[in-house]
């Protein structure tokens, strides 16, 4: 559990900030868009089509009206290809980063790439492993601005021309909000302007949920533990008569203890994440067979049709036939009697 020590000097308390948390498949640009929101070049980002996060990184920024943002970078922890342990250790991992809860779940998709049957599953199993309460805290962020401005196209041309069935019920799920960014651009007017979008979108989300961020037992959980943790840090801070040695010990042991409730947390994570996975898969596989049997039914339907129209047009044949036959006898009759 690398990178969950807590120092001395840790700020436990991060009342007022608001913490958003970047998701998405590998590729889609989470941590470029982390950069565009805290201004710097905070996190490691590069084109690279195997994802360059490796794990979660929290970076805080302080807006211009005083409002603190913790922004959190995840690598693709929803990825079908991503293994449960690595995924349950970061989940664990980001959820300690934001005791106090979520304000704000960024889904960040591209526009450059049409919205897969991987990202659709993505989405899903983050609804399926939170609840589907956490659809009230998502905002879609679309990357790839630049390319759309190059096509003199708006978000809204991008999703009206030939939008999936999928991304409309995404869109859908989470209140249509969305926002696109370019992290590209050096203009410093249009980085301010899908920043405040974004915000807008951010504050929007806050006020619907009365001003709750999302927490659920294992945020509670967590932050039992931390606050644990960090009263213990400070009890032993403050006793009188143990060598510098034996402080150093005694939090050691406190430090083993806290690790060792991480790792049953994130073993429950593990399993929550295969059970998550079981049910998915199960349910896509329903949908599958639903699909053949109904793709089976219209093409038996179509056979059907096709044999009743060849029937029809061998009978109509045939009755042009008969007819045409009995016109000529018809007419050698009338020749003989003339």
């Amino acid at each position: 559990m690398g990178g969950s020590a807590i120092s001395d000097d840790w700020e436990f308390t991060t009342t007022g900030a608001r913490t958003l948390v970047l998701v998405g498949c590998t590729g889609n640009g989470k941590s470029a868009t982390g950069n565009s929101i805290v201004g710097r070049k905070a996190f490691k980002s590069m084109s690279s089509s195997a994802g360059v996060t490796s794990t979660c990184e929290l970076q805080r920024t302080v807006l211009e009206d005083n409002q603190i943002l913790d922004v959190i970078d995840t690598p693709g922890l929803f990825d079908c290809s991503s293994e449960p342990e690595f995924v349950g250790n970061e989940i664990v991992k980001c959820i300690n980063m934001a005791k106090d809860g979520i304000h704000a779940v960024l889904v960040v998709l591209s526009v450059r790439t049409r919205f897969s049957r991987e990202e659709h599953a993505a989405v899903q199993s983050l609804r399926e492993f939170f609840g589907s309460k956490i659809s009230d805290y998502m905002i879609l962020v679309f990357t790839g601005g630049d390319d759309l401005e190059d096509n003199d196209e708006t978000l809204d041309d991008y999703l009206g021309r030939d939008c999936p069935e999928p991304l409309k019920n995404t869109l859908k799920m989470c209140g249509n909000r969305q926002v696109l960014f370019d992290n590209k651009t050096k203009d410093p007017l249009k980085k301010a302007d899908q920043l405040k979008q974004l915000l807008f979108l951010v504050n929007v989300v806050v006020e619907n949920n009365g001003g709750k961020p999302y927490t659920d037992d294992l945020f509670k959980e967590l932050k039992k533990g931390a606050t644990k943790l960090h009263n213990q840090a400070t009890e032993v801070n403050s006793l009188v008569g143990y060598s510098k040695q034996e402080r150093l010990e005694l939090k050691e042991q406190m430090q083993k203890s806290y690790e060792e409730q991480l790792k049953r947390i994130t073993e429950v994570v593990e399993s929550k994440l295969k059970e998550t996975t079981h049910r998915l898969e199960e349910q896509l596989a329903k949908e599958q067979a639903a699909r053949l049997k109904a793709e089976l039914s219209a093409k038996n339907a179509q056979k059907k049709s096709d044999e009743e129209i060849r029937k029809l047009r061998e009978y109509l044949e045939r009755a042009q036939r008969e007819t045409e036959e009995l016109r000529g006898r018809s007419d050698r009759g009338a020749c003989n009697i003339l």
